[in-house]
């Protein structure tokens, strides 16, 4: 087994940081990357030292993860509007902040009167709404975030195949292959 690329052994701040400065910068000016990546390596103590060619090779596999990312996020967004999820979760907000003011306003009329004056149908009947709105609101979250966990999954298994055909076909090293799919976390 080969051994790991120098960009896989940076602490995770470090990398967190280099990929962050990756898209800041364009996916370029990886000179200036490798200088303020060292300088920050040797400012920690580590005995490590990246050069450009590695971080070029790093960051053109993040770049891709980065467009895929960025095409599933997009792809996402387009069809929660087009079914119009959005604005119907938006609704529910607005329906609960709503509902949630009347019954301030209930409870502060109740608790100004009088044990006997107070109509338990009306707590009954604002208790009941409230409980309605948030079951509705929860379902429709629940609903939504298992479709972003579906789209997700798509995206990683659409990406996988990719990388399966691509080294089949002799146009990625399997071990390069295996390390996009830890890259991309999917692996």
């Amino acid at each position: 087994m080969p051994p790991p690329r120098k960009v896989d052994l940076l602490p995770a701040e470090l990398k967190k940081w280099l990929q962050d400065a990756l898209k800041e910068r364009g996916f370029s000016g990886y000179e200036d990357l490798a200088e303020d990546l060292n300088f920050r390596l040797e400012e920690e103590g580590v005995e490590l030292r990246i050069k450009k060619s590695a971080i070029h090779a790093y960051g053109t596999e993040y770049a891709e993860f980065v467009k895929y990312q960025d095409e599933a996020s997009a792809w996402a967004a387009g069809w929660m509007n087009d079914n119009g999820l959005e604005e119907e979760a938006q609704r529910h907000n607005v329906l609960f902040q709503m509902i949630t003011t009347l019954a301030f306003k209930v409870m502060q009329s109740q608790m100004a009167m009088d044990g006997k004056d107070i109509d338990p149908r009306e707590l009954h009947f604002l208790g009941k709404m409230l409980k309605d709105v948030m079951a509705s609101s929860g379902i429709r979250e629940q609903i939504m975030e298992a479709e972003r966990e579906r789209i997700v999954e798509a995206e990683r298994a659409a990406m996988a195949s990719k990388l399966d055909d691509a080294v089949e076909a002799g146009d990625v090293e399997k071990e390069a292959a295996q390390k996009a799919r830890e890259i991309m976390g999917f692996a």
